[in-house]
């Protein structure tokens, strides 16, 4: 089967989710942009599609306004369609290949894999921007047929700027899929891809977890305050300037935790 990728479908607008879409809209790929209605709507907020897209919406804005941009030029973000979860998972329905990017919590993303196999299309590529669960686990419970067309395509922060893509195929993964991905992130993507094993963290953030834990470590025993380590683990030893403890502001707290 010949593989093309003209329309993407990404869930979860959160900072990897916009960045991811931005990257995409910079290279001209339209992309329909979802996430979840709010909790604990009003009756009135309920029925207000304002409203039941305001996490969504958030996102994309903060997206938008996000310095060092996301953005190439801002008339690219009218490639960018958004909506939620629960009224508009049916746009998914015409998308070539469709990026989960929710909570990096396991449950929530089997759940989530259980809905997206109803609405896509048979032919369509479905990837997890997990960045350390198990891929083959995120689809555990879904049909053969989806398994074999399912991977982990794990973007670093951010998304327009950092070159590292890891392409994490489980066993089930179909080989011409696993071909085509590296090939589309490698020539239409811009990116260095690195194809991983389905382990705990893959790769780079083994790596980023060792190197981040001894950073801490090191600057208990020696009393050493974050500027300073900062100072210490960034360009003066080759890494970039978001070194330790701005590395973990950029990723956050909870996603650094889960890792």
């Amino acid at each position: 089967m010949t593989y093309r990728i003209d329309k993407v479908g990404i869930i979860g607008a959160g900072t990897m989710g916009g960045g991811i879409a931005a990257h995409l809209a910079n290279i001209g790929i339209e992309v329909v942009l979802l996430d979840i209605v709010p909790p604990h709507l009003s009756d009135e907020e309920k029925e207000n599609p304002k409203a039941r897209n305001r996490f969504v919406q958030g996102g994309y804005d903060r997206m938008v306004k996000a310095r060092p941009a996301n953005l190439g030029s801002k008339d690219r973000a009218k490639l960018i369609s958004l909506g939620n979860t629960s009224d508009n998972l049916e746009k998914l329905a015409d998308c070539d290949w469709v990026v989960e990017v929710i909570i990096e919590q396991l449950e929530p993303k089997k759940a989530l894999m259980a809905e997206l196999e109803k609405v896509v299309r048979p032919d369509a590529i479905v990837t997890s921007n997990t960045s350390g669960i198990p891929i083959h686990k995120i689809v555990e419970d879904c049909s053969p047929e989806f398994k074999a067309r399912f991977l982990g395509t794990h973007f670093f922060n951010p998304p327009r700027y950092l070159k590292l893509l890891e392409i994490i195929p489980t066993a089930d993964t179909d080989q011409e899929i696993i071909d085509f991905m590296v090939e589309f992130g490698t020539k239409t993507l811009g990116k260095g891809v690195v194809v991983c094993k389905d382990t705990p963290n893959f790769i780079a953030n083994r790596f980023i977890a060792v190197a981040g834990n001894y950073g801490v470590k090191t600057a208990v025993e020696m009393d050493l305050n974050v500027p300073e380590v900062d100072s210490l683990t960034g360009p003066l030893i080759g890494r970039p300037k978001t070194a330790t403890f701005r590395l973990t502001d950029l990723v956050g707290l909870d996603v650094m935790y889960h890792v």
